[in-house]
């Protein structure tokens, strides 16, 4: 199965099971990849979490039966999986615009959101500048932290986690350390399966440092592997969101290789981060 027709089966099952207790696992499962790499796919691909596509979908099938038939309010809210009949009125407030008992009325207008398709992309005009080079094992020393898979919790607290490494002069420290042959700061992503409803991974700010691990910092250590690295051009964070777009809808596709399922990183420099020509980049091992 190739990998959009895998990235489809999971929407499938998705669509499929949306009155159900879906969890990440369950879904990843239907792509044979695990629960970080395909939420992490799903997002750079739709700008939406997993749980947020399932949110609204829910909420626009519930619209549209509110609209069609006597159904009661309550037994929609217990149907498309809301404990209370004031936690579905919230959330179909904030989708729709209008309450469950307005809809009813029809006032107002309701927001549909329709089932996801992926497509591939074939786009020739801006090319992708990469290399592929190999690398034995490598340690890296830094801070980690861990965060939750549910309901994109890990979008919200990567971004404060930088927040708080450039704002207490960690960033400079980690700077100062650097050793190896990568050089800056990396953001590097580590999946870690446990179990089921409990989907968690670790996030790492971390630099190469070859030697014995300073007080105060943790070490990880990156397999051998075969890596693409993309160049990125451009300000953060758009111009890195916007390769790591293009990775998954243009290059994967095509390309023959599959991600390695082992950490991937992005690469920081030392120059001012809201430059026009702010360079950075994205390493993937692939096999």
């Amino acid at each position: 199965m190739g990998w959009v027709e895998s990235i489809q089966k999971a929407i499938n099952y998705m669509e499929e099971h949306l009155l159900d207790d879906l969890t990440i696992e369950s879904i990843s499962r239907q792509a044979n990849a695990s629960a970080f790499h395909f939420q992490r796919t799903f997002t750079i691909l739709t700008d939406i979490s997993v749980g947020e596509y399932v949110r609204r979908r829910r909420l626009t099938l519930a619209a549209q039966e509110l609209s069609r038939t006597n159904c009661k309010i309550i037994d929609l809210a217990y149907k498309y999986g809301y404990d209370t009949p004031e936690a579905f009125s919230k959330a179909f407030r904030r989708q729709h615009g209008v309450s469950p008992s307005e809809a009813r009325k029809y006032i107002g207008k309701l927001t549909f959101y329709e089932r996801l398709v992926i497509q591939v992309i074939l786009k020739g005009e801006i090319p992708m500048k990469y290399n592929i080079i190999e690398r034995d094992s490598f340690q890296l020393i830094g801070i980690k932290r861990e965060f939750s898979l549910v309901n994109g919790e890990n979008l919200i607290g990567i971004p404060k986690l930088w927040d708080k490494v450039n704002s207490d002069g960690t960033d400079d420290q980690l700077g100062k350390l650097n050793n190896g042959q990568i050089k800056g700061l990396l953001g590097v992503c580590v999946d870690k399966r446990i179990l089921e409803q409990n989907e968690t991974m670790d996030y790492w700010i971390a630099t190469e440092y070859d030697g014995q691990v300073p007080e105060g910092y943790s070490s990880l250590t990156i397999p051998a592997s075969k890596w693409v690295i993309f160049e990125v051009h451009g300000p953060m964070p758009d111009a890195i969101q916007e390769v790591w777009k293009r990775i998954f809808s243009e290059w994967f596709p095509t390309s023959g290789y599959e991600h390695a399922g082992t950490p991937e990183m992005e690469v920081y420099t030392d120059d001012d981060a809201s430059n026009p020509d702010y360079y950075s980049e994205i390493w993937i091992p692939v096999k």
